[in-house]
């Protein structure tokens, strides 16, 4: 018998067993099909995970009962304690299904390194991220772009962000955050010698009129003065972890995300057009740096809507991470008197009893200040996990375990920082851990050019707040240079509390795609000499 002629053969078995099965199906009372209806896909779901774990060469699955949601619920509520339950009982690897997706992650020092050194032909973070910020950063950059223009986008961008550049920030950032306080009806400072703020509310407010004003230029920065704000938010809410999976969901909160993308990247593109014909591009702001560097390798220029677009990404991109770490740092000083004087104490030696300017000279002579930020951000990293997705069977080093094609892998620096093994007593704000730059010990020597400049390229460091390799976050030193300017005049002019005593800082709110603090997070200011005019 022929090859064709036993397939056709087979298949027609088959269909008859088929047909016998429906057959008997229709037959049975209407309660027993509805029951098979509704436990066939648990079923399923049952063998599917058992099957799954049979091979070897599988990491250890987190068993669940719910199909296509899987472990969404423990991993999105709590997803440092679901990955310490999950590592006392199948140690730094194991997988588990995230609404149809496995997820394989690898706690660690050695999960960071096997993740964000990964080979380019192994994962992809463009297709793990590509449907959830596109729709908010616009076509034709960040995640919608192949790796190699992406690396050329950081390199453009970069340009703006220089120490030179930096120099220059500062004093608009004063600027920026004087005017905010004597002006936002959540402080009034003029008017007020205290008074009760949402650090929810303001801290992203403070964060994005300073960026705006640094990298967009006064223009653009002037156009948050009016409703022109309130798309920021609409854009800011496209970022909705649902939207990690569905990203076009016909929702009102979509169409106003779409809306929002279209009308700021469409003010960008007005400017952009304006200064091109009135040939003034200058050295103003990271409109310009774009506007005279942004021709990629191949010799391609970017359009100028991609440069509209790209500067939503920067904003955008920067502003989730710098609002959350603003935040939680007012917390912490409010739960911390003590670390409050000691800050205070450095303000008055280093700008020499505020007979001095601040610079961001100044803001390097700060140890205290700079070690309160590095310390925030160790406990409450901005982001819980980063993903990417795996395009190429990868062999774990050391095991038996191959992540196939397909799944995603997950590393959490976040859970890393909170370790007792790497950080004694983990969960106290301890800003003298990191005396005599202990980060040091934290660094590794050796740096690789991925195409925007050269970085560490050792990831196996227990301390990555900016994540590492090829995707490590560029806007570091700018972040910190507007936090510590931030915190700088706030630590000068106020004090902080919360409005109770004992009152400690809010638990950590997993459920959006930043870590935030669980809101409203109210603190009380107080001037530190009453009758002070800014």
């Amino acid at each position: 018998m022929s090859d064709t002629t036993q397939s056709t053969s087979l298949v027609a078995q088959v269909f008859s067993y088929a047909g016998l099965a429906l057959a008997y199906f229709n037959a049975l009372p209407l309660a027993q099909r509805v029951s098979i209806v509704v436990l066939a896909p648990f079923v399923y779901h049952i063998g599917w995970q058992l099957l799954y774990s049979l091979r070897r060469d599988h990491t250890p699955l987190v068993f669940s009962w719910i199909p296509w949601v899987g472990s969404a619920i423990p991993y999105g509520t709590q997803p440092y304690v679901f990955f310490e339950e999950c590592n006392k009982k199948y140690g730094d690897i194991f997988s588990f299904l995230l609404l149809g997706k496995i997820m394989t992650v690898y706690l660690g020092p050695k999960g960071h390194e096997f993740i964000f050194n990964a080979k380019l032909a192994e994962v992809s973070a463009e297709a793990a991220y590509t449907h959830l910020t596109t729709p908010v950063f616009g076509k034709g950059v960040i995640y919608d772009v192949p790796n190699s223009r992406l690396m050329d986008q950081k390199k453009f961008v970069k340009g703006a962000l220089t120490k030179e550049a930096f120099k220059t920030y500062v004093p608009l950032f004063v600027e920026e955050i004087t005017k905010y306080l004597k002006t936002s009806p959540n402080f009034k400072v003029n008017e007020h010698n205290s008074g009760k703020i949402n650090v929810m509310v303001t801290q992203p407010e403070m964060t994005i009129f300073t960026a705006a004003r640094t990298l967009l230029g006064k223009e653009m920065r002037d156009k948050l003065d009016t409703d022109f704000a309130y798309l920021y938010n609409d854009l800011d809410r496209g970022f909705t972890p649902i939207n990690f999976v569905f990203p076009n969901i016909p929702s009102a909160t979509n169409r106003r995300r779409d809306h929002a993308q279209k009308t700021i990247s469409g003010a960008y593109l007005s400017l952009i057009k304006k200064r091109r014909a009135n040939n003034d591009i200058q050295d103003r702001d990271l409109i310009d740096e774009l506007m005279k560097h942004s021709t990629y390798k191949d010799g391609t220029k970017m359009t100028d809507q991609e440069i509209a677009n790209l500067l939503i990404g920067v904003l955008m991109g920067g502003q989730h991470t710098s609002a959350a770490t603003s935040a939680w740092t007012l917390l912490h000083l409010s739960e911390r008197p003590d670390v409050q004087k000691e800050l205070y104490d450095e303000q008055v030696r280093v700008l020499d009893n505020f007979n001095r300017e601040l610079s961001y000279e100044a803001l390097e002579e700060m140890p205290l200040l700079n070690q309160t930020i590095k310390e925030v951000l160790r406990l409450h990293h901005p982001l819980h996990s980063l993903f990417r997705k795996v395009i190429k069977d990868m062999q774990v080093p050391n095991t038996p375990y191959v992540v196939p094609k397909g799944n995603h892998v997950l590393v959490s620096p976040g859970y890393t920082h909170l370790q007792e093994k790497y950080f004694p007593d983990p969960h106290t704000m301890n800003i003298h851990r990191w005396d005599n730059d202990a980060a040091s010990s934290y660094s590794v020597g050796e740096e690789v050019d991925y195409g925007f400049g050269a970085i560490s390229k050792g990831v196996s460091s227990p301390y990555l707040p900016f994540g590492g390799g090829r995707h490590r976050c560029i806007g570091e030193h700018y972040a910190y240079a507007q936090l510590l300017t931030i915190f700088s005049v706030f630590i000068r002019h106020f004090t902080f509390r919360f409005e109770k005593p004992g009152q400690t800082v809010p638990i950590s709110d997993f459920t959006s795609m930043v870590t935030l603090p669980t809101g409203p997070a109210y603190i009380i200011w107080e001037k530190r000499i009453p009758g002070e005019q800014l």
